[in-house]
């Protein structure tokens, strides 16, 4: 027999009913579709979204690519506020705020 530890031969045990639900040939494709998004199967994307529980769609690699050119952007408009606080206080307020703006967006993606 196979080691699981304890946590895992729970949920094995736990999930030995079975439920069937009709559904259209579009909403199956919908379903697989989100499901792979999500990186889970059919069955727990469903289990999951019947229980409201956190369903999170996977970055793609343009997604990631995007999200670090982000950071980077977010860090240079804060050097750039750093470096003209005192010569010119409306430019560094203005890039402070962008700078800012960049910063909510990215927070964001962690939701």
């Amino acid at each position: 027999m196979l080691w699981l530890p304890k946590v895992a031969k729970d949920k094995v045990k736990m999930k030995k009913e079975f439920v069937q639900f009709r559904c259209s040939v579009y909403e199956k494709k919908l379903l697989k579709v989100k499901a792979r998004k999500s990186g889970l199967s059919i069955s727990e994307y469903c289990r999951r979204a019947a229980f409201e529980d956190r369903i999170v769609e996977r970055m793609t690699d343009e997604q990631i690519e995007a999200y670090k050119l982000l950071v980077k952007y977010q860090r240079n408009f804060k050097l750039i506020t750093n470096m003209f606080r005192k010569r010119n206080p409306r430019l560094a307020e203005e890039t402070a705020q962008l700078a800012k703006e960049i910063r909510q967006h990215l927070l964001s993606f962690r939701k």
